[in-house]
């Protein structure tokens, strides 16, 4: 087995539970901003919002969209199919998207769950003396809060987030910043993470070996193969 020293680590939703909080933090943002006067069903909001949101981030780690952009339209968008009694249309302000994208950050930060066995795996890499290193896209003023919420913050070395590198994954150039703030080297460095574009084809584009946290198999094809695949963070076990 290739010896690693370093690990770069993606955060939301390989070992923070993102979509698990972030869900919670939708109802919570749905009660606040009374949206149950546009829709009747709070699940079709949900679905809405998910479709949208992922669409978006896809579009902002290819840097097809700035930030602005992305924290405004992802409620805008799903918000705009809302009907009140009288069947006229939602026509949300970009203020109150603005607004309620920060209620929503706020929310989301305050959120504990993680990835099951997120801690006790984490805990272990930390113990076998691997150096590790958080690798995200996840906006700076949101993603230590999260870290410190869940106590995940312990196990990490060092964080390095795209709005510090100046790029986003998959792009060389995030994965360059990282070598340099974290003085690893491609050849005994490993990247873990569940987005098979950002996480997986970016670290092998820049001659990393990945290990990729396929969560969900039946919906996912795989075009460029990984060093290996794991189903269930405990599989890191047997790997590392």
């Amino acid at each position: 087995m290739k010896r690693y020293t370093d690990l770069f680590v993606d955060f939301d939703d390989t070992i923070y539970d993102t979509h698990g909080n972030a869900d919670v933090a939708l109802d919570e943002l749905f009660a606040l901003y009374g949206l149950d006067e546009y829709f009747d069903d709070r699940d079709y909001f949900h679905i809405n919002y998910w479709k949208t949101n992922n669409y978006l981030w896809d579009m902002y780690a290819q840097g097809q969209l700035d930030r602005d952009f992305l924290i405004v339209e992802r409620f805008r968008r799903p918000l705009m199919l809302g009907r009140n009694q009288q069947g006229e249309p939602f026509l949300p302000s970009l203020e109150l998207c603005r607004q309620m994208s920060d209620s929503f950050l706020s929310l989301c930060s305050e959120k504990s769950a993680t990835v099951p066995d997120a801690h006790e795996v984490m805990s272990y890499l930390k113990e076998k003396g691997y150096r590790i290193h958080m690798c995200s896209n996840g906006f700076h003023e949101v993603q230590y809060k999260k870290m410190k919420a869940s106590q995940l913050d312990v196990y990490f070395d060092t964080v390095v987030l795209s709005e510090d590198a100046g790029a986003n994954k998959p792009s060389p150039e995030f994965f360059h910043y990282a070598f340099k703030k974290t003085s690893a080297i491609p050849a005994t460095t490993v990247m873990i993470g569940d987005n098979y574009r950002t996480d997986i084809a970016g670290a092998s584009g820049v001659g990393i070996d990945t290990i990729f946290f396929n969560r969900n198999p039946d919906s996912l094809t795989i075009s460029v193969p990984s060093t290996i695949e794991i189903r269930a963070l405990k599989d890191l076990y047997n790997i590392l």
